[in-house]
Order: C-alpha cells, then structure tokens, then sequence
C-alpha cells in the first residue's frame, strides 16, 4: 500500500510539474493508472485531494487556476519548485569532505560520495577539493554490525523493532521489542537509544551485542521521542560519559591510553602497575571489562563486584 500510494503522488507530481497549462481533474485521471482504477468519481476525487495536500506538504508549491469556461486546472510551475543556488564557502565544503571521510567504511559511503557529487554540480568551489587531507589524522566511523543499517532505517522511519539482545552479564541473549529513537557513537562503539516496551522505560543498546537479525514491527511509536540533544545525553551516561564520583584503578604501565586520558590523578606503583583516580558513572564497569587483565578496580566496592559478575558471565561464554 505504501508503494502504491508513493508511486501515484511520484507519478502525480511529474504530470504537474510537466506541463505548460494547467491540467483539469478530468486529464489527471486520465493520465495516471491509479486514478483511471479509482471505483468511483467519489473515491478519486478524495484520493485527488489527499494527494494534493500530501504534496503540499512535501513542499511542491502547486497552483490552482481557473480557465475562461471556469474549468479549474492545476500546475506545479518548474521556477516555483527550483532550488536557490547551493553557495558553500572552503571551510563548509571542507566540512562537508571530512562527514564524507567518516563514512568511507559503512554501507553509507556511496550516498555520501553521491551527494557531494551533486553538490560540486550545484555550486561546490571549483577550487575547493572536498576529499583534500585537511589533517595528519582522517576520522573513520567504523560500522561493521549487520544491525547497524535496519536500525538506521528503523530511526528514520519511526518503526518499531525485535532483535535478541545479550547484556554483558547474560550468558544467552533475549529478545527485546524497542522503539528506536537515535543511533550514536561513543568510544568507537554503536549504540541505539530507543524505549523498551517490555521494561516501559527508554534504554540503550550496544550493537556489537545484538544476536541474529533486526527484524520490523508495523505500528507507531507508543512513547514520545526526545530531541536529539536529550537522546546525545542518554548515551552518553549509558556509555559511562557523565559521571558522579570517582573511582581508584591499577593499570598496567604502557597499556589502557584512553582510561588515562580519563585520570584525574595517576600515581606510579612499580613492578609495572600504576594506579588511576577516574570518574566513575554508568557503563564504567563495561568499559573496564574491554582492558582485560589489564585493569584491577580498587575501589569502589560495587564497580569491582560489577566487573568481576561482567568478567565471570564472559568466562561462561
């Protein structure tokens, strides 16, 4: 149904847009098949209407004009529907190469690619160079989670989703029915925010520990969506970014850089150990997890039971 609605308001709009004079009612359901199928003049003039509005919201301007025999026509004028010119300056066109940078590894590459593309033909500096090196360092976003593309489409579609799902201290995973609000990257590592329906509470998912496939659900959303800014926040104290206190490590010299680059406060030990003061929040004992026999939490005492419950249940398998 919604390929036939998309494909009649596609063909509803090339008719518009390509004419000279403006088309009665009559010729427009002459011209598109989904209308000559309509059971009655009833069912095509209200299927008609809803079209025309619906493409009106989509932001084709039509106009509506009215002959000498009174016989309303309707058109959609090519220079009411252009675009203005697209002027990018070096700096945003050098924006624009660097996301496109980012994506080179994910499925996204060829859109982005393509849509700088477009943008050289639409008005891009010819002198500007939207691929160029700007830095000794070129960011990649790595995407290698099979769950990463459905729930991106999830996200913008507003569709409802089930996949199995293992948290760090489960030994097998469990499904779980999420309404999809946002993806984000944390520490090289995706994650959904999303409501849970099963829990009746909004929670985040790490990708890399969704089992099998993404399946959809059809259905709204029954829970309202954040801003972006309030679903940035949720990741981020989910990934162990806010935090409240502080917690005391040991970490083996020369190894775990971004759990120093997190200290407060390093002291070195001997015998190969130093000891970290670092901010401890939600997701910390995940985190430490990842470093290994690297790591040894000193306090406090509930982290370190965290991380040992986290390191047994990846004992287990």
């Amino acid at each position: 149904m919604a390929i036939a609605k998309a494909e009649r308001l596609m063909n509803l709009a090339l008719c518009l847009l390509g004419t000279r004079r403006p088309l009665s009612k009559r010729e427009l359901r002459e011209s598109i098949e989904a209308y000559l199928e309509a059971g009655s003049d009833d069912s095509f003039n209200r299927m008609f209407e809803r079209d025309k509005d619906d493409l009106r919201e989509l932001g084709l301007v039509i106009e509506t004009v009215e002959n000498l025999d009174g016989e309303v026509g309707y058109l959609a004028r090519r220079d009411s529907n252009r675009l203005p010119p697209i002027t990018l300056d070096a700096e945003e066109a050098a924006a624009l190469g660097l996301a496109a940078k980012v994506w080179q590894q994910a499925r996204l590459a060829g859109a982005a690619s393509g849509a700088l593309q477009k943008l050289r033909a639409a008005g891009l500096p010819e002198d500007v160079d939207p691929y160029e090196a700007h830095g000794a360092l070129e960011p990649r976003i790595p995407v290698h989670e099979a769950a990463f593309e459905p729930l991106m489409l999830a996200c913008r579609d507003r569709r409802p989703v089930v996949f199995d799902y293992r948290k760090a201290t489960a030994a097998r995973p469990e499904p779980r029915h999420v309404e999809p609000w946002a993806l984000e990257c944390w520490r090289g590592h995706w994650y959904l925010a999303g409501w849970d329906r099963d829990r009746g509470a909004e929670r985040v998912f790490r990708l890399s520990r969704i089992t099998g496939r993404v399946r959809s659900r059809s259905g709204r959303f029954t829970a309202e969506v954040p801003d972006v800014v309030t679903v940035r926040e949720t990741v981020a104290s989910w990934a162990g970014e806010t935090a409240d206190r502080s917690a005391l490590i040991r970490l083996r010299t020369d190894a775990g850089y971004p759990l120093r680059a997190k200290a407060t406060a390093v002291r070195e030990l001997g015998d190969g150990w130093d000891e970290l003061e670092i901010p401890y929040g939600h997701g910390l004992d995940a985190w430490l997890v990842e470093f290994g026999p690297d790591v040894v939490v000193l306090e406090p005492a509930e982290l370190r039971a965290d991380v040992m419950d986290r390191l047994r249940a990846v004992a287990k398998g």
